[in-house]
Protein backbone atom coordinates (compact mmCIF):
# COMPACT_ATOMS: atom_id res chain seq x y z
CA UNK A 1 0.00 0.00 0.00
CA UNK A 2 1.52 3.36 -0.79
CA UNK A 3 2.05 5.52 2.38
CA UNK A 4 0.39 8.37 3.17
CA UNK A 5 1.33 11.98 2.37
CA UNK A 6 -0.09 13.88 5.29
CA UNK A 7 2.59 11.42 7.60
CA UNK A 8 5.59 11.65 5.73
CA UNK A 9 8.80 13.20 6.63
CA UNK A 10 10.15 16.12 5.00
CA UNK A 11 14.06 16.04 4.61
CA UNK A 12 15.15 19.65 4.29
CA UNK A 13 18.46 20.35 2.88
CA UNK A 14 21.06 23.11 3.54
CA UNK A 15 24.68 23.37 1.91
CA UNK A 16 26.28 26.17 3.71
CA UNK A 17 29.64 28.06 3.31
CA UNK A 18 30.80 31.24 6.09
CA UNK A 19 27.09 31.61 6.33
CA UNK A 20 27.31 31.95 10.51
CA UNK A 21 25.47 35.56 10.70
CA UNK A 22 22.27 33.81 9.59
CA UNK A 23 22.48 30.01 9.75
CA UNK A 24 20.98 30.04 13.35
CA UNK A 25 18.09 32.19 12.18
CA UNK A 26 17.73 29.81 9.14
CA UNK A 27 17.74 26.88 11.24
CA UNK A 28 14.92 28.22 14.01
CA UNK A 29 12.45 29.20 10.74
CA UNK A 30 12.78 25.11 10.39
CA UNK A 31 12.61 24.11 14.28
CA UNK A 32 9.08 27.01 14.08
CA UNK A 33 7.74 24.61 11.42
CA UNK A 34 3.53 23.86 12.32
CA UNK A 35 4.31 20.24 10.71
CA UNK A 36 6.82 18.79 12.79
CA UNK A 37 7.76 15.40 10.83
CA UNK A 38 10.95 16.60 9.16
CA UNK A 39 15.26 16.25 9.47
CA UNK A 40 17.19 19.01 8.70
CA UNK A 41 20.58 18.07 6.80
CA UNK A 42 23.01 20.81 7.12
CA UNK A 43 26.31 20.31 5.19
CA UNK A 44 29.45 22.76 5.78
CA UNK A 45 31.51 23.41 2.80
CA UNK A 46 34.67 24.25 5.41
CA UNK A 47 33.85 27.16 6.30
CA UNK A 48 36.05 29.39 8.01
CA UNK A 49 33.36 32.11 9.65
CA UNK A 50 32.56 29.96 12.93
CA UNK A 51 29.44 28.63 11.01
CA UNK A 52 30.00 25.24 13.20
CA UNK A 53 30.15 26.81 16.11
CA UNK A 54 26.49 29.01 15.33
CA UNK A 55 25.46 25.61 14.10
CA UNK A 56 26.36 23.56 17.46
CA UNK A 57 23.49 24.97 20.06
CA UNK A 58 20.73 23.26 17.29
CA UNK A 59 22.43 19.88 17.65
CA UNK A 60 20.66 19.44 21.01
CA UNK A 61 17.34 19.30 18.71
CA UNK A 62 17.52 15.10 17.23
CA UNK A 63 16.26 16.54 13.93
CA UNK A 64 18.88 18.41 12.94
CA UNK A 65 22.18 17.05 11.61
CA UNK A 66 25.48 18.98 10.79
CA UNK A 67 28.60 17.12 8.68
CA UNK A 68 31.81 18.89 7.57
CA UNK A 69 33.11 18.72 4.60
CA UNK A 70 36.71 17.05 4.16
CA UNK A 71 37.68 19.62 1.71
CA UNK A 72 35.93 23.18 -0.21
CA UNK A 73 34.04 21.56 -3.15
CA UNK A 74 31.28 23.29 -3.69
CA UNK A 75 27.81 23.51 -2.85
CA UNK A 76 26.65 20.70 -5.63
CA UNK A 77 28.76 18.78 -3.37
CA UNK A 78 27.35 19.44 -0.26
CA UNK A 79 23.97 19.23 -1.70
CA UNK A 80 24.47 15.90 -3.17
CA UNK A 81 25.88 14.98 0.02
CA UNK A 82 22.76 15.58 2.55
CA UNK A 83 20.54 14.23 -0.35
CA UNK A 84 22.34 10.77 -0.18
CA UNK A 85 21.60 11.15 3.11
CA UNK A 86 17.86 11.79 3.90
CA UNK A 87 15.40 9.22 4.10
CA UNK A 88 12.29 11.33 3.53
CA UNK A 89 9.37 11.06 1.31
CA UNK A 90 9.81 14.62 0.22
CA UNK A 91 12.84 16.75 -0.21
CA UNK A 92 12.84 20.75 0.87
CA UNK A 93 16.10 22.69 -0.40
CA UNK A 94 16.77 25.88 2.06
CA UNK A 95 19.66 28.26 1.53
CA UNK A 96 21.42 28.66 4.95
CA UNK A 97 20.91 32.44 4.84
CA UNK A 98 16.87 32.19 3.95
CA UNK A 99 13.63 31.82 6.03
CA UNK A 100 10.57 29.82 6.14
CA UNK A 101 7.24 30.98 6.97
CA UNK A 102 6.31 28.90 9.94
CA UNK A 103 3.81 27.53 7.63
CA UNK A 104 5.25 26.85 5.09
CA UNK A 105 5.75 23.29 5.08
CA UNK A 106 2.02 22.58 5.93
CA UNK A 107 0.77 24.24 3.26
CA UNK A 108 2.94 22.98 0.74
CA UNK A 109 2.27 19.52 1.44
CA UNK A 110 -1.71 20.23 1.42
CA UNK A 111 -1.12 22.07 -1.69
CA UNK A 112 0.36 19.07 -3.16
CA UNK A 113 -1.84 16.60 -2.17
CA UNK A 114 -4.35 18.47 -3.13
CA UNK A 115 -3.48 18.02 -6.80
CA UNK A 116 -2.38 14.49 -6.61
CA UNK A 117 -4.57 13.41 -8.99
CA UNK A 118 -3.00 15.62 -11.24
CA UNK A 119 0.27 14.18 -10.83
CA UNK A 120 1.89 16.68 -8.39
CA UNK A 121 5.23 15.70 -7.76
CA UNK A 122 7.34 18.76 -7.57
CA UNK A 123 5.85 22.18 -6.39
CA UNK A 124 7.37 26.00 -5.25
CA UNK A 125 5.98 28.89 -4.08
CA UNK A 126 6.28 32.58 -4.08
CA UNK A 127 8.95 34.50 -1.70
CA UNK A 128 9.53 37.80 -0.54
CA UNK A 129 13.53 39.23 -1.00
CA UNK A 130 14.85 40.96 2.12
CA UNK A 131 18.16 42.67 2.57
CA UNK A 132 21.09 41.51 4.83
CA UNK A 133 19.48 42.80 8.14
CA UNK A 134 16.04 40.93 7.21
CA UNK A 135 14.49 44.34 5.98
CA UNK A 136 11.92 43.72 3.11
CA UNK A 137 13.11 44.53 -0.60
CA UNK A 138 9.21 44.96 -1.43
CA UNK A 139 9.25 42.58 -4.09
CA UNK A 140 7.65 39.23 -3.82
CA UNK A 141 7.78 36.86 -6.97
CA UNK A 142 5.02 34.66 -8.14
CA UNK A 143 6.14 31.57 -10.20
CA UNK A 144 4.54 30.23 -12.90
CA UNK A 145 1.18 28.01 -12.32
CA UNK A 146 2.98 24.99 -13.80
CA UNK A 147 6.69 25.16 -15.04
CA UNK A 148 7.86 22.60 -17.23
CA UNK A 149 11.33 21.86 -19.11
CA UNK A 150 10.65 24.90 -22.02
CA UNK A 151 9.20 27.33 -19.62
CA UNK A 152 11.88 26.92 -17.08
CA UNK A 153 14.79 27.41 -19.81
CA UNK A 154 13.02 30.00 -21.66
CA UNK A 155 12.39 31.86 -18.21
CA UNK A 156 15.70 31.16 -16.74
CA UNK A 157 14.56 29.79 -13.87
CA UNK A 158 11.72 31.15 -12.23
CA UNK A 159 11.79 29.00 -8.98
CA UNK A 160 12.76 29.95 -6.01
CA UNK A 161 15.76 27.08 -4.55
CA UNK A 162 14.48 27.35 -0.92
CA UNK A 163 10.81 27.29 -1.46
CA UNK A 164 10.67 23.77 -3.48
CA UNK A 165 9.29 20.35 -2.08
CA UNK A 166 9.26 17.41 -4.16
CA UNK A 167 8.06 13.68 -4.00
CA UNK A 168 11.62 11.63 -3.89
CA UNK A 169 9.45 8.27 -4.03
CA UNK A 170 8.67 10.05 -7.30
CA UNK A 171 11.44 11.13 -8.55
CA UNK A 172 14.18 8.88 -6.91
CA UNK A 173 17.90 9.86 -5.77
CA UNK A 174 18.39 13.23 -7.79
CA UNK A 175 21.64 14.70 -7.53
CA UNK A 176 22.98 18.79 -8.35
CA UNK A 177 25.09 18.92 -11.61
CA UNK A 178 28.36 19.23 -10.43
CA UNK A 179 28.67 23.56 -10.87
CA UNK A 180 29.83 25.67 -8.63
CA UNK A 181 26.63 28.29 -9.64
CA UNK A 182 23.28 27.32 -11.12
CA UNK A 183 23.17 23.87 -9.97
CA UNK A 184 20.30 24.37 -8.63
CA UNK A 185 18.52 25.14 -12.24
CA UNK A 186 20.47 22.69 -13.78
CA UNK A 187 18.46 20.34 -11.68
CA UNK A 188 15.44 21.34 -12.07
CA UNK A 189 15.87 21.31 -15.92
CA UNK A 190 17.11 17.61 -15.21
CA UNK A 191 13.86 16.48 -13.26
CA UNK A 192 11.66 18.34 -15.26
CA UNK A 193 13.38 16.48 -19.02
CA UNK A 194 10.91 13.80 -19.00
CA UNK A 195 8.21 15.92 -19.83
CA UNK A 196 7.11 16.75 -15.76
CA UNK A 197 6.01 20.01 -14.40
CA UNK A 198 7.01 22.27 -11.52
CA UNK A 199 3.41 23.36 -9.59
CA UNK A 200 3.95 26.85 -8.65
CA UNK A 201 1.81 28.23 -5.19
CA UNK A 202 0.60 32.03 -5.13
CA UNK A 203 1.40 32.23 -1.69
CA UNK A 204 4.21 34.21 -0.60
CA UNK A 205 6.49 31.32 2.15
CA UNK A 206 10.14 31.93 1.85
CA UNK A 207 11.97 34.93 2.10
CA UNK A 208 14.95 35.22 0.45
CA UNK A 209 17.92 37.17 1.61
CA UNK A 210 19.52 39.07 -1.40
CA UNK A 211 23.61 39.67 0.10
CA UNK A 212 25.47 42.27 -1.98
CA UNK A 213 28.72 41.12 -3.24
CA UNK A 214 27.31 37.33 -3.88
CA UNK A 215 27.78 36.28 -7.04
CA UNK A 216 24.30 35.53 -7.42
CA UNK A 217 23.67 39.13 -6.71
CA UNK A 218 26.50 40.31 -9.51
CA UNK A 219 24.85 38.85 -12.85
CA UNK A 220 27.71 39.94 -14.80
CA UNK A 221 29.39 37.43 -12.64
CA UNK A 222 26.64 34.40 -13.25
CA UNK A 223 27.80 34.66 -17.45
CA UNK A 224 30.03 31.95 -17.56
CA UNK A 225 28.16 29.92 -15.03
CA UNK A 226 24.96 30.31 -17.10
CA UNK A 227 26.55 29.24 -20.85
CA UNK A 228 28.45 26.22 -19.08
CA UNK A 229 25.03 25.02 -17.84
CA UNK A 230 23.22 25.25 -21.16
CA UNK A 231 26.45 24.10 -23.34
CA UNK A 232 28.07 21.32 -20.91
CA UNK A 233 25.93 20.07 -18.49
CA UNK A 234 22.25 20.46 -20.65
CA UNK A 235 24.77 19.67 -23.74
CA UNK A 236 22.55 22.04 -25.40
CA UNK A 237 23.72 23.48 -29.15
CA UNK A 238 25.60 26.57 -29.82
CA UNK A 239 22.41 28.56 -31.30
CA UNK A 240 20.02 27.09 -28.33
CA UNK A 241 22.67 28.37 -26.36
CA UNK A 242 22.90 31.22 -27.77
CA UNK A 243 18.91 31.60 -27.12
CA UNK A 244 19.68 30.59 -23.72
CA UNK A 245 21.54 33.32 -23.08
CA UNK A 246 19.76 35.71 -24.93
CA UNK A 247 16.86 35.16 -22.94
CA UNK A 248 18.15 34.75 -19.59
CA UNK A 249 19.60 38.50 -20.11
CA UNK A 250 16.15 40.07 -20.86
CA UNK A 251 14.20 38.34 -18.49
CA UNK A 252 16.64 39.19 -16.09
CA UNK A 253 17.45 42.72 -17.24
CA UNK A 254 13.59 43.56 -17.53
CA UNK A 255 11.60 40.99 -15.75
CA UNK A 256 9.46 40.70 -18.79
CA UNK A 257 7.52 37.22 -18.41
CA UNK A 258 7.89 37.09 -14.45
CA UNK A 259 5.34 37.74 -12.03
CA UNK A 260 6.80 40.45 -9.43
CA UNK A 261 4.62 42.55 -7.22
CA UNK A 262 5.27 45.31 -4.68
CA UNK A 263 4.60 43.63 -1.69
CA UNK A 264 5.01 45.70 2.06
Amino acid sequence: MKRQYAQEKVSIIMPTYNCGRYIGEAVRSVQAQTYDNWELWIVDDCSTDGTAQAVRPFLEDPGVHYHCMEANEGPAQARNLALRRADGRYVAFLDSDDLWYPDKLEKQIAFMQSRLAEGCRFSCTAYIRIDEQGNSLHRTLIPPAKTGYWKLFFLSNPIGNSTVLFDRDYFGLVQAPLVRKRNDFGLWLEMLRQGDVCYGMEETLMKCRVREGSVSHNKFGLIRHQWHLYRHVEKMSLPLCAIGMACWAFVKGTGVGLTIRRSE
